[in-house]
């Protein structure tokens, strides 16, 4: 891996053999990323990192706006997200058995007295990771056979820089747990961008009528997941 800088921005350079130029921000920390085929020179990189400053610097403030809204601490009053809509977090501590409700608007976090953070974090991921794992089985029995795979295992776990990621070989899906926070139609999306990957490897054209095909609106969809949250409103980068 190489590095340039364009602008005041440093940029990682990867060659691989692919056949077209492909530029990433990567949260949490903004850093970009540019994939290029091999034979591309440093002069056209600068030049396509060029026309795209000011695209690169809008990711790399929302990137860390969503950093700050990350460092949650799990008090009274935070805003959580869950399906796209906004709640007020209650943290409600009692002798009950640690839980997350939804009432109104409002997330109740319950927790044992004198939890701290850490714990008051883990209840409300168990809680995130149990709504997400429920929600996989009917999906799966959608579209499996629309797609005309079948995935041998979907697994959920917390990502920095993907929604979701697949390995052909075990026809194992992964995707991250920050999706319960998003919109079904959303965590609907990532599901089938993955299933088709266990047809076609890469993004090419193949791949792209393999989705139009079965989700004719997933441009629609990959946009509104990588949009930052409204208030009050749906939720809708990570790559795929």
């Amino acid at each position: 891996m190489k590095h340039m800088e364009v602008d005041g921005i440093r940029v990682e350079i990867v060659r691989k053999d692919i056949k077209h130029i492909y530029l990433r921000v990567c949260p949490p920390d903004g850093r970009v990323r540019v994939s290029v085929p091999r034979r591309v020179d440093d002069a056209t990189v600068r030049s396509a990192v060029t026309a795209r400053l000011d695209w690169i610097r809008r990711q790399q403030a929302r990137h860390a706006g969503e950093a700050r809204a990350a460092r949650r601490e799990l008090v009274t009053g935070e805003t959580h997200w869950y399906e796209g809509r906004a709640y007020r977090l209650q943290v409600i501590e009692g002798e009950h058995h640690p839980s997350v409700q939804l009432q109104d608007g409002t997330m109740e976090l319950r927790v044992r007295p004198g939890s701290d953070e850490a714990k008051r974090r883990a209840v409300l991921e168990a809680w995130y990771r149990k709504s997400l794992k429920e929600k996989l089985p009917p999906l799966l029995a959608h579209w499996e056979p629309k797609v005309g795979v079948q995935v041998a295992e979907c697994r959920i776990r917390k990502m920095k820089t993907r929604w979701g990621s697949c390995n052909i070989a075990a026809r194992r899906i992964w995707l991250n747990l920050e999706l319960a926070k998003k919109p079904s139609e959303l965590l609907e999306w990532i599901l089938v961008h993955e299933m088709v990957h266990l047809l076609e490897r890469r993004h090419n054209s193949r791949f792209r009528a393999l989705l139009d095909g079965l989700l004719p609106d997933w441009r629609l969809r990959r946009d509104a997941l990588n949009r930052p949250p409204v208030p009050g409103g749906k939720d809708a980068k990570r790559e795929s």
